[in-house]
């Protein structure tokens, strides 16, 4: 249960990685709702999200609040 939010904001960002506007809302969302070591945790996972699906970038700015 510990890393719940933790999985279901990856499978929340992965399913909709096909819209940045809809992808940076969430990600606002997630690093709203998780601890600070698991917000470290999904910046590593979008960063290599964002080298797969470069039309992400515009996102970068949430990384770094």
């Amino acid at each position: 249960m510990a890393r719940a939010m933790y999985d279901y904001s990856k499978a929340v960002l992965s399913k909709v990685s096909f819209d940045v506007n809809l992808f940076c809302k969430e990600l606002e969302k997630a690093f709203s709702r998780l601890l600070p070591y698991e917000i470290e945790e999904l910046k590593i996972w979008v960063n290599s999200l964002i080298a797969e699906k470069p039309e992400l970038n515009q996102c970068l700015i949430h990384l770094n609040p």
